[in-house]
């Protein structure tokens, strides 16, 4: 069968090549998911259980530097004093899986946005591939850059904070499995789609749809907004919400920045 040029296709052979993009980046996610499922011990002993262990790599560096810096244990974080349990028949089953499916979606996200990319790209004109390359690697680089900051900086604050808060004395903290692992899904996610804020400035700038001027004009409003993601996705401690807003502010300047270049080359390109 001859090839089609992709600017032909009708829509039902849109829709056809996108159901094999879709198809192939939930394969990807699959096989994945599915190494996860066979490696129980090494992805909740080593990876989602690692960070209420008083042992994990963030407090034993925190408590390094809170030596190096002359302020005896104040940085070292004291003992998680909570336990996880499990109510229900098949909770461990279904959290394995749930589990296994994230880790299939992180690792994979390379490929499923290479899919995405393969699917727009004959669309695009020439000058817009060009202006767009590198952009699979940066999206990927930017989302693992998120996933890392929110799992061994947002994570370890938060289930430090929350694990040893208590109302009283005479109450316990007993978590429940699915909801320790909804927390750290949660801000590892989260981290990671918002590490791609200067990918979606540089897409919309290169668009038109937003210029430098309007990022700078609502600055503050911006601040605003970022403060209190930080509150809500951490402790309501003033260190851990400085050290998550402080990235995102640097994210949003640099989104500024790129917003600033690619509306130059917009106008310069238009003469």
């Amino acid at each position: 069968m001859e090839n089609k040029d992709p600017n032909q296709l009708t829509f039902i052979e849109h829709l056809e090549a996108l159901r094999w993009h879709i198809l192939r980046s939930l394969t990807a996610v699959l096989i994945v998911s599915i190494l996860a499922f066979l490696n129980k011990s090494f992805v909740f002993d080593q990876i989602i259980l690692a960070p209420k262990n008083e042992d994990f790599i963030t407090y034993r560096f925190l408590c390094w530097l809170s030596h190096q810096m002359h302020l005896g244990a104040n940085l070292c974080m004291d003992g998680i004093a909570f336990t996880l349990q499990n109510v229900d028949m098949p909770g461990q089953f279904l959290m394995h899986v749930k589990v296994s499916f994230i880790a299939g979606l992180i690792v994979a996200f390379p490929y499923i946005f290479w899919e995405i990319w393969r699917f727009v790209k004959p669309g695009l004109h020439d000058n817009e591939i060009r202006h767009t390359r590198g952009l699979v690697f940066a999206c990927s680089a930017l989302f693992f850059v998120g996933v890392l900051f929110g799992y061994y900086i947002i994570v370890p604050f938060s289930i430090n904070f929350l694990g040893n808060y208590q109302v009283s004395e005479e109450v316990i903290n007993e978590i429940n499995l699915g909801s320790y692992i909804s927390v750290v899904s949660m801000i590892t996610l989260a981290a990671g789609i918002i590490f791609e804020l200067p990918v979606a400035s540089y897409l919309l700038s290169r668009m038109g749809l937003l210029t430098p001027e309007f990022l700078k004009s609502h600055r503050r409003e911006a601040f605003v907004i970022i403060l209190v993601l930080a509150a809500v996705i951490t402790p309501p401690d003033v260190t851990s919400q400085i050290m998550i807003a402080i990235p995102i502010l640097l994210l949003y300047e640099v989104s500024i920045v790129i917003s600033r270049r690619v509306n130059r080359k917009r106008e310069e390109e238009l003469k």
